[in-house]
């Protein structure tokens, strides 16, 4: 908690005339809100208001010396003049001068002045500021709230509020969507999320379930630590829902592994809401539910929209375009549509840069962020994550290394644990994990749980007990009920052959009451999509598609295919465990687009997890054997599977 200190502050230079002695000070509850109101020199006033209206704040304020009583409407005017100028110095004297006047206790000014400090990056001076005001109003404490929000001091602002209420002071509107949005600024803590719930009690028992922007910021609230139950809840319950509130919504399922859900409720909100259309928000997040899905023929119907409205002109949403083709494989779609932008910002060029890393081409990726430097756009943390990303799919070490150590000296980006994570990703995979592991050991910020995962899932590939060990041990304490790790070290034992390491493992699982995350693939065939699990039972064609899955498998032996039944962690004979891979979701899909899909037609597949090794051997030997051209995008990359190749060099 901050605490607001009030010694004498140190007063910059003046820019008015020598000092003249101030008129007495006016106490705070005779102070005027009216501008009208006043004393002074009409002509000075208006004559100060309309060289600050003209950007001669300079001018403004030597005639300011002269004059006695300047009106609240001047001061105003001069405070936002400050701020378009971006002079702190300027700021700084107008507010010695305001407290002068003795009007350092006008609620109406304070709030201007706050405002004005937090836009010049001075919050201190606004902390400081606030710590002195006697007549907090709720518009002082809310832009105090704005202030500090948007800077991410989002704990602080919390614990302000705790203040105002004991205080008495009633919350309006703007004060829930502040403290709303104050509780995920910064990172997505539990006792933030505690926090949030109790602001939502605070607004049913004050009777602002009604609001329509309150309720829109709380979905959003619930939205961003991943409670998607609880956002839709509010959001189904809202008796008024906007544009604003559907967007969220959509967006909530985009971004939290949902986006069959993203795509039905836009469907909803075009069918049952006549009155309202979708924005260029609404729009980004329906594409990246498309990406998500690799959704193609759905993609282009929302180009399509995006098209009819006009909105192919708005940034985020080209942005959007090029990042939902990359993700359906048309990689070549993506780049023609960057190649027509008239106007790119970094979120354009960071697009680029990570649909050729996914797809496996990361010297493509740091030619594209070259020719991004050379344009004189300025990279952004993002745009190192992509690219450390392209490095590690392609096997670039020593150029990851390189961008990796630029990142500081050249662009002055302090590595997050995200970038911490893509470089023990990069050196892992490639089998340096003593290399990794003394990287996580230099780390000035605790590694976290990306970063000792992204090396757990290293150990995993090339089977390093000691260190899986040493991963997990910290994963099981950051991250106790994450099935996932427990599974990785299970695969890493079982590849080891320490079958009495894999019991323990599962009987940790069972005690956790954890379950493997199922494996699922969707495709695409004919605009619709078609979701399936391991081991699928309700698809209608299910028989049709374990008999061709059977088939080939057996066709496929002949030519050379040998299933991998090691990855199969259970004491069950050979044929069995060959069974049990048969009914794996990617190959399920495989088979079904091969029976759906029209001749010629390339198979598009999404995967939720890391693409197995029989799964991929099997895929390479399908595209050889049907003559069909394949694409795979697991969790971490794209496969191009044609002739018997797959486009990762087995690498991934």
């Amino acid at each position: 908690m901050w605490a607001f200190h009030t010694p004498q502050p140190t007063q910059p230079p003046s820019l008015f005339n020598p000092p003249r002695t101030p008129p007495p000070k006016l106490p705070s509850s005779s102070l005027t809100l009216n501008p009208s109101v006043s004393t002074s020199t009409p002509n000075n006033n208006q004559l100060i208001q309309s060289l600050c209206k003209q950007g001669k704040l300079k001018q403004a304020f030597k005639l300011l010396s002269q004059e006695p009583d300047p009106t609240q409407r001047t001061y105003e005017l001069l405070i936002l003049s400050c701020v378009h100028e971006k002079s702190l110095s300027l700021a700084q004297s107008l507010h010695s001068h305001i407290s002068e006047n003795g009007y350092d206790q006008d609620p109406f000014l304070v709030t201007k002045l706050i405002s004005m400090y937090a836009a010049l990056d001075s919050l201190d001076d606004a902390r400081k500021l606030f710590g002195k005001t006697r007549k907090r109003t709720i518009f002082v404490w809310n832009e105090l709230f704005r202030a500090l929000t948007l800077a991410g001091f989002g704990e602080e602002v919390l614990g302000l509020y705790r203040k105002m209420n004991r205080t008495g002071i009633p919350s309006d509107k703007f004060t829930y969507t502040y403290v709303l949005k104050a509780c995920v600024v910064s990172e997505c803590l539990a006792s933030l999320l505690k926090k949030g719930k109790e602001i939502h009690a605070h607004i049913l028992r004050h009777g602002w379930e009604s609001h329509v922007h309150i309720m829109t910021t709380l979905a959003d609230m619930y939205a961003r630590f991943g409670y998607v139950s609880h956002a839709s809840s509010v959001f189904r319950e809202m008796p008024v829902k906007n544009v604003v509130s559907w967007s969220a919504m959509i967006a909530c399922y985009a971004k939290n592994e949902k986006p069959f859900k993203a795509l039905e409720l836009f469907r909803e909100m075009m069918v049952e809401t006549h009155d309202l259309l979708p924005n260029s928000v609404t729009m980004v997040s329906v594409l990246q539910a498309c990406a998500s899905l690799a959704a193609l023929e759905q993609g282009k119907l929302i180009h399509a929209y995006v098209l009819r409205r006009g909105l192919d002109s708005v940034l985020p949403v080209i942005s959007a375009l090029i990042t939902m083709y990359s993700r359906c494989g048309k990689l070549e779609l993506g780049q023609l549509i960057f190649d027509r932008m008239e106007k790119r910002d970094v979120v354009s060029w960071n697009s680029l840069i990570s649909s050729y890393g996914i797809h496996g081409f990361g010297k493509k990726a740091v030619q594209i962020y070259q020719e991004m430097i050379r344009h004189g756009v300025s990279p952004s943390p993002v745009t190192f994550i992509s690219l450390l990303g392209a490095c590690s799919h392609a096997g670039l070490i020593e150029e990851g290394k390189k961008l990796f150590a630029s990142m500081r000296k050249e662009h002055g980006i302090y590595p997050s644990v995200e970038h911490y994570a893509c470089m023990v990703d990069l050196l892992g995979r490639a089998n340096r994990l003593e290399e990794a592991a003394k990287i996580i050991d230099e780390m000035r910020i605790e590694p976290g749980a990306k970063v000792w995962g992204s090396l757990l899932g290293s150990c995993r590939i090339h089977c390093n007990v000691g260190l899986a060990e040493r991963a997990s041990s910290k994963l099981f304490q950051l991250e106790p009920l994450n099935a996932g790790n427990y599974v990785l070290l299970a695969d890493v034992y079982a590849e080891a052959k320490m079958w009495d390491e894999v019991k323990r493992v599962r009987k940790l699982l069972e005690t956790h009451s954890l379950h493997k995350v199922p494996g699922r693939s969707w495709i695409e065939v004919k605009r619709k999509m078609y979701l399936f699990f391991s081991v699928e039972e309700t698809n209608p064609q299910i028989e049709q598609i374990q008999s061709l899955l059977i088939k080939l498998s057996a066709e496929m032996k002949e030519k050379g295919y040998v299933p991998q039944t090691k990855i199969v962690l259970y004491d069950l004979d050979e044929g069995e465990k060959e069974r049990i891979l048969l009914g794996h979701s990617e190959k399920l899909a495989v088979a079904f687009g091969l029976i759906n899909n029209s001749k010629g037609e390339t198979i598009r597949i999404t995967k939720n997890l890391r693409l197995c090794e029989d799964c991929h051997s099997f895929t390479k030997f399908i595209s050889k054997f049907a003559n069909k051209e394949i694409l795979v995008r697991d969790v971490n990359r794209f496969h191009h599977f044609q002739n018997g190749v797959c486009s990762c060099g087995d690498y991934w």
